[in-house]
């Protein structure tokens, strides 16, 4: 059994989570901006589907990338290279989550973007704390993800992708941004096998919630971030 989570923002320990199915901790609240920055700040996310009640989650071991751990295969250099694209930043936000909820996924059924949740995020967006990253191709958006910052910590949320390597472009450029920036690492919350083909390793919950601790501390105040501002991350050539 999990507990029904009260109208305050507390949560149980992580510790108290299910080891079957892995990660989930409670149930019910809201998705307020309060509860879900709270949530993220100690290691846990939301992850449920149309029909259920709102879930929390915090799996052990959990799934990051280290911005300097990006593995850079030498056919995304080349793409990377040639400049036949545009990252922007914070421009697209809705685009980019509609368009993850809608692109279909090997072994899925549906999706867990709701309207209830592109909503929240939303809001995470407006008040400077959830962004963008999109890939445009000819002018049209191609690929991306988006997630939340929190002081030196980013929460990739999703990604989608509808021309070749158009997420990775995205997420590259992502790791040179926040390297720039001194952010230490990247929740990718779950274990795949494509994570780990970027560079993503499966590390403690327990070390992981003590980086959080030191992350979230400080850096910047939450912003828009600057469109142009992976303009320079990778030189033609």
């Amino acid at each position: 059994m999990i507990p029904w989570l009260p109208e305050e923002c507390i949560f149980p320990p992580l510790d108290a989570a299910l080891t079957a199915p892995n990660g989930l901790l409670a149930a019910g609240g809201d998705l307020s901006a309060t509860r879900i920055l709270a949530a993220y700040r100690q290691g846990i996310f939301p992850w449920f589907s149309s029909g259920e009640p709102i879930l929390w989650w915090s799996p052990d071991p959990r799934m990051v990338l280290f911005p300097s751990e990006f593995k850079l295969r030498r056919s995304l250099a080349k793409t990377l290279r040639n400049a036949a694209y545009e990252v922007r930043l914070d421009t697209a936000f809705p685009s980019v989550i509609t368009a993850c909820a809608g692109v279909p996924r090997e072994g899925q059924a549906g999706t867990w973007i709701t309207d209830e949740m592109r909503h929240a995020y939303g809001e995470l967006h407006r008040m400077g704390y959830a962004h963008s990253v999109e890939t445009w191709i000819d002018g049209e958006l191609a690929g991306g993800l988006y997630g939340i910052a929190i002081g030196q910590a980013f929460y990739g949320e999703s990604m989608f992708s509808l021309r070749r390597d158009a997420s990775k472009i995205a997420l590259a450029h992502l790791c040179e941004y926040l390297k720039r920036r001194g952010f230490g690492i990247i929740d990718c919350q779950m274990e795949t096998r494509h994570l780990a083909s970027l560079g993503a390793r499966p590390i403690p919950r327990r070390e992981f919630a003590a980086r959080l601790a030191r992350l979230c501390a400080g850096g910047d105040p939450p912003a828009r971030w600057p469109a142009d501002a992976c303009r320079q991350c990778f030189t033609p050539g």
